[in-house]
Parts: C-alpha cells; sequence; structure tokens
C-alpha cells in the first residue's frame, strides 16, 4: 500500500505533469487518433497478482491511456457542446477527492448540504430564476428530465402511481419538439410511460417548437382518451441551439394543467447575461427547469442545476426512508438525497463554489460575451463566401454551417463532399467539429464556448476549415 510520504512525492509529480498538460495542450491531436480496440489490445488480460511501482503505472497512463484520450479542453475542440472546466474547478475537485465525503443527507456532512443550497440560491438570483423556486445539484441533465417526468407523473397520479403502479393512469403522453435531446426519449422509456407516448411536435422555420402544432397535438389526444401529462421546452437544442418559445408554451400547459419542464442544458448559462433573459419570458408559470454549469460554465463535469417550483412534490416522488437514514435533524435541515434519484452523493457544490469565487459573475459574463462575439463573427465570415454557407440561423455561439461549391446542387453529392471534409478535419488532430442534419441536409457544427477559447483560435480554425474545403475540391 502506498504510504502517505510516497503520495506525497507522487502528488507532486502529477500536479506538475497537469500543469505542463495544459500550458501543452495545443500539440496534442484534439481528437484521439487511435483505431478500435488498440488501447484494449495494450493492456493485460488480468489484473496484476502483486503490487505495482507507481512510477510505471503513471508511465502505462502516459503511453497507453493518453494517445486514446480526446482532449476536450483544448481550446481547438469545437465538437458537440463542451465539458468544460477551469483551474479553480480543478483544485475544487481535487479537495473533494481528498475529503472523499459521501453526501447523501446532511448529518454526513452539513457544509455540503447547505453550501449547495447557498450557491443554488446565488445562481437563481443571478439568472433572473423565480425567487420561489429551490434548487438541488443533480449528475446531469438525463437525469434531472427523467426525476421531472416522475415528479409529474407523481402529481398527475395524486402520489398514488409509486405505490400503484401507472396502469390506471396510462397512457400519458409526453410533448416536445423533433430537435429536442435524446435524453427526452430515453427518460420517457426509463420512467415507464413508453416511448409510443413521447410525442415530438413540429417545428417552426427557426426550428423552434412549434405551439400552434402543440395545442393541437394535445386535443387530439384529448379526443383520443390519452392523457396529456407534461411537456419538454428546449432552450438551445443540441442541433442548432433553437430557443422554444417559452411564454406560449407556458400558456398552453396552463390551460390544460400540464407539467412544463425546460431543458436549458447548454444556454442556461447565458441567462447570466441581462440581454439573454428573453429566453425566459413566461418562467414563472415553470414547473422545473435545468442547466449544466459543466458545459458553458467552467466546472468539472458533472454539475447539473435542477429547479423546481413545488418541492414538496418533488420530495413526495422520491423520498423513501429506511431505519438507517433516520436522524434528529430530519425536517430541520435538507435532506438532498431526497431531491434525485441516487442515495449516494459527491460534494459538487464545492467547485461550483469556488468557480463562481474565483471569477466572478462579471468575469463568467465577459467570458461569455466573447464566445458569443467570436462566433457572430464567424458566421459573418461564412456569409461573405461564395462556397460556404449558414445552415441555421445563430442564436448564442454555435455556427451551424457547410461547405458548398458553386458547382454542386445535389443535395446527395452534398452532404458527401460535406461528410469527407469533417473526417478529414477531425483525422487531422488540429481541431475537432460535429455534425447534425438541419432539415435533414448534412451540416458542421461549430461551437465556440471552451474555457480556454481564444479569438485566435476561432479565427485559425477557420481558415483551415476553408483551406481543407477547396483543396478537396481540386
Amino acid at each position: 500500500m502506498m504510504t502517505l510520504d510516497e503520495f506525497q512525492k507522487f502528488a507532486h509529480q502529477l500536479v506538475d505533469w497537469m500543469v505542463e498538460y495544459y500550458r501543452n495542450i495545443e500539440q496534442f491531436p484534439v481528437k484521439s487518433q487511435v483505431e478500435p480496440g488498440e488501447i484494449l489490445n495494450h493492456l493485460p488480460q488480468a489484473a496484476p497478482e502483486e503490487a505495482e511501482e507507481f512510477s510505471r503505472v503513471f508511465e502505462d497512463f502516459k503511453q497507453i491511456i493518453l494517445p486514446g484520450m480526446t482532449h476536450w479542453q483544448s481550446p481547438n475542440f469545437f465538437a458537440y457542446f463542451p465539458a468544460n472546466a477551469s483551474y479553480p474547478s480543478l483544485l475544487a475537485e481535487m479537495l473533494t477527492a481528498t475529503l472523499a465525503a459521501q453526501c447523501m443527507i446532511w448529518e454526513t456532512s452539513p457544509a455540503a448540504t447547505e453550501l449547495e443550497e447557498r450557491v443554488m440560491d446565488w445562481l437563481k438570483k443571478a439568472m433572473g430564476l423565480p425567487p420561489q423556486w429551490e434548487g438541488v445539484i443533480q449528475d446531469t441533465a438525463s437525469t434531472s428530465t427523467l426525476v421531472a417526468l416522475l415528479t409529474a407523473r407523481e402529481r398527475y397520479s395524486e402520489f398514488s402511481a409509486n405505490e400503484r403502479g401507472m396502469a390506471p393512469f396510462a397512457p400519458l403522453r409526453v410533448y416536445c419538439s423533433t430537435e429536442t435531446h435524446s435524453s427526452i426519449e430515453k427518460a420517457v422509456m426509463l420512467g415507464g410511460f413508453g416511448k409510443e407516448n413521447l410525442v415530438k411536435v413540429a417545428v417552426d422555420d427557426q426550428l423552434r417548437l412549434d405551439p400552434s402544432a402543440l395545442e393541437k397535438a394535445i386535443e387530439r389526444d384529448l379526443k383520443a382518451g390519452k392523457k396529456p401529462l407534461a411537456v419538454v421546452a428546449t432552450l438551445g437544442t443540441t442541433g442548432t441551439t433553437a430557443i422554444d418559445p417559452l411564454k406560449p408554451i407556458a400558456a398552453i400547459c396552463a390551460r390544460h394543467a400540464l407539467w412544463l419542464h425546460v431543458d436549458a442544458a447548454f444556454a442556461g448559462t447565458a441567462l447570466l447575461l441581462p440581454e439573454y433573459r428573453w429566453m425566459i419570458e413566461g418562467v414563472e408559470q415553470v414547473d422545473s427547469f435545468v442547466f449544466n454549469p459543466h458545459k458553458w460554465m467552467f466546472t468539472h463535469f458533472d454539475c447539473s442545476a435542477y429547479y423546481v417550483k413545488d418541492s414538496q412534490a418533488l420530495l413526495r416522488t422520491m423520498s423513501v426512508l429506511p431505519e438507517y437514514l433516520k436522524t434528529s435533524t430530519r425536517g430541520r435541515v435538507k435532506e438532498y438525497r431526497d431531491w434525485g434519484i441516487q442515495l449516494g452523493r459527491r460534494f459538487r457544490a464545492l467547485k461550483l463554489w469556488f468557480v463562481l469565487r474565483s471569477f466572478g459573475l462579471e468575469g463568467i459574463r465577459q467570458t461569455l460575451r466573447n464566445h458569443l462575439q467570436w462566433a457572430a463573427g464567424l458566421e459573418e465570415e461564412i456569409k461573405r463566401q461564395n462556397d460556404f454557407e449558414m445552415m441555421a440561423s445563430r442564436t448564442l455561439n454555435l455556427v451551424c454551417f457547410r461547405y458548398h461549391p458553386p458547382a454542386v446542387s445535389d443535395e446527395h453529392k452534398l452532404d458527401e463532399i460535406n461528410q469527407a471534409l469533417l473526417q478529414r478535419l477531425n483525422a487531422s488532430g488540429r481541431l475537432f467539429l460535429t455534425h447534425t442534419r438541419v432539415q435533414g441536409k448534412y451540416t458542421l457544427r461549430m461551437v465556440t464556448g471552451q474555457t480556454y477559447l481564444q479569438k485566435k483560435h476561432v479565427q485559425e480554425a477557420w481558415q483551415f476549415i476553408k483551406q481543407t474545403a477547396r483543396e478537396m475540391a481540386l
């Protein structure tokens, strides 16, 4: 077993390596260049019987594991949505791992509970969310959405579905747009509603959920004897960051007594900017809301901020009280293990606290505005080209575009060209992009949201994209 003195020695070595990693991160291929099975083939078939020197383990990490890692913290990472980190968050994670606390209830670590309560209030105020809402840190937006739909189910059944099952209340219908994240479908599956009871509603020309189509879908279901339960509105869809019109959706939900859940996993961070509060007009009628500080707020994964209007409905849905969890403080403190699916909970609030204090709200706002400004500049550059085109309206810091040589009009051929372009760009190791389909057309996505991103990285990436595309066309 490693001694404390040995731990101190190796900890210093690892911290030195971590510093050099961040100092030289741009030298690594952004996307891992290994082939399937390559890492597996370098790993022994069985665990070692005898202890190995830590120096050897660390060397294998550098030689075997590191080549198989995609470098999400590289400023040349423009793919998906970022899973951001920052130096203050990293330091907090080191302390969290050192304490190694299981923060399931107040008595297992009072500071973990009370700090979580406070930072969730800080965020609520900073983002302009309703003051009566209460928050909890979940692991991901996927879990938060499942929690929301389960709570909606229990409220609909007058809190009897957990006892009696769902049969007396089926079929319960959940509505979202065709652009909604796949986690909504998974939550419907895992919640026992049945995938056929997820109703995907048409979108408008800006790929936002169409309120009139939503109203019609609900009315059709009511006439057919089905039971509308909940609507999931998205602020910042995965494909194009479309913003569903919250106010008319909320009015429809109010008329039909439906639970309204808002998935703002990526875009929610923009609510720290007063100029983006238009996204939550009508939020007073929302029942639950989630956004991920681990995406665009420089906090290590995992950290998902989940808010509810009616915390008692959440507690009645999630709470189970075995004898071994009964405490003398119950009823006087928040027991966050009753606010979600897991009993075991990490001390996630610490890294969020470190980030908010180290950046300050104004520091976060300035970084967000930089990302938005650089995306706007990229959009203008694309519009000036005669062989590139924007594929969707830019709302935040995601730019959706494709290469379109003037001589090519066949859509199938354009899909092939852009798919080949994406593969070549990512294989270069110089940047990492992903794709979506906009109205069926293959589209490149470029997100300017990485913590360590600078304007030069966006400019250099765009020049490389243009150069690569035009070389392919020769």
